[in-house]
């Protein structure tokens, strides 16, 4: 059996999660937390890091951030994760689709102009498997409309993004605020976790305090302030030590576990390319302004049959495969307000898309079986 997805321990989590035990400090922004907060900041040019208990959590600190309201409008990509809509849902804001790009699952830049109004607040792109949007359309149309980026960088450890001025710079680091996951089903793990970070200088002071269920505590343990009271709104996003100590373990072995994922991502593409790119069905694009962090390996399917068909396929000689994403501009909670913009690329990859197992400890010969099984298929 080759399941989709296996956490991979490095062999430290538990060491360093009995040391967090012992210290007598359990709950979060203790000695691992701030481990994580240094590696993070000082590895990818982030302006300030919060670890927090998921990336949801660190989309809805987001909206906080952002004072979204009810009325505010707020862009973001149909074929995304529930979380990347639920956070700003909460504060009220009406959502603006976009449909994807035709040779990437990312949302299209060159349609997000079209649809900025006087009521538009921020734009969210989801750098998908990974691969950045092109983020320097996406600013260019903040600072014209002064909108707000929210990267929902979910997926996108370890990605970069190199602009028109040839700077190459990691994904997470270039909208105002950017959040991060540590789901046990992404390259660096939790269990469950996240991270938001923050670029823009003016809402680092007040994310710590939303951090800390809307308290200035941080400034007090710094001797900032003489005493710590409840000061603005807030919850308790931060996670706990346990969650930081195994975090840790990970970060240390980043290069490690990403030179094996590249390894199994490019076995892929290498033994799937000339079969059947473009003919039978297609591989994941890379464009040339991005990296591939190896998050995922998903083959686009040329009708929703055939997908079907493949997964039963590989099922049959007990591999798991999955599909992704269904269009939120067509769930039950939101095709209602949405209205009758067709999402063409979205509605696509939502019946298309197809994920091949991609984990640290899966074999080369493993890989291969896949690919020939694939290839045996009548498809």
């Amino acid at each position: 059996m080759i399941p989709f997805n296996k956490p991979y321990l490095t062999g430290k989590e538990a060491h360093y999660m009995y040391d967090a035990v012992h210290t007598g400090k359990l709950s979060g922004n203790g000695k691992y937390t701030g481990l994580c907060h240094e590696f993070l900041k000082k590895k990818y040019g982030f302006g300030k890091c919060l670890l927090t208990t998921s990336c949801t959590d660190a989309l809805e600190m987001a909206a906080l951030l952002l004072d979204i309201k009810a009325g505010d409008e707020v862009i973001m990509p149909s074929y995304t994760f529930v979380s990347t809509a639920n956070a700003f849902v909460l504060r009220g804001a009406h959502l603006v689709f976009v449909d994807s790009r035709e040779d990437h699952p990312g949302m299209d830049e060159d349609k997000i102009e079209e649809l900025i109004t006087e009521k538009t607040k921020a734009i969210v792109p989801v750098h998908y498997a990974g691969v950045a949007c092109d983020i320097d359309k996406i600013m260019t149309l903040a600072t014209k409309y002064n909108l707000y980026v929210v990267e929902d960088a979910a997926q996108a450890i370890e990605s970069f993004y190199t602009g028109k001025d040839g700077v190459k710079r990691a994904l997470g680091s270039i909208g105002h605020l950017a959040a991060f996951s540590f789901h046990e089903t992404k390259n660096i793990i939790s269990g469950e976790g996240g991270m938001l970070a923050i670029n823009d200088p003016q809402f680092m002071e007040r994310a710590e305090i939303l951090w800390e269920k809307g308290t200035n505590r941080s400034a007090f343990f710094r001797g900032e302030v003489d005493k710590y009271g409840w000061v603005d709104v807030g919850s308790s996003f931060l996670p706990s030590e346990i969650i930081a100590a195994f975090l840790w373990a990970q970060l240390e072995n980043l290069q490690g576990i990403q030179e094996k994922r590249l390894e199994h991502w490019n076995q892929y593409y290498e033994g799937l390319n000339d079969w059947g790119a473009g003919k039978i069905l297609d591989l994941p694009h890379i464009p040339e302004f991005a990296t591939n962090n190896a998050h995922m390996f998903y083959l686009v399917c040329k009708e929703a049959d055939q997908r079907d068909r493949i997964i039963e396929k590989l099922k049959e000689h007990k591999v798991h495969a999955v599909f992704h994403y269904l269009s939120l501009h067509k769930s039950p909670f939101y095709k209602d307000k949405h209205g009758d913009r067709t999402l063409e690329h979205a509605d696509d990859y939502s019946e298309c898309l197809l994920r091949l197992p991609l984990f640290y400890e899966l074999k080369g010969e493993g890989i291969d079986r896949i690919i020939n099984i694939l290839k045996d298929a009548e498809l």
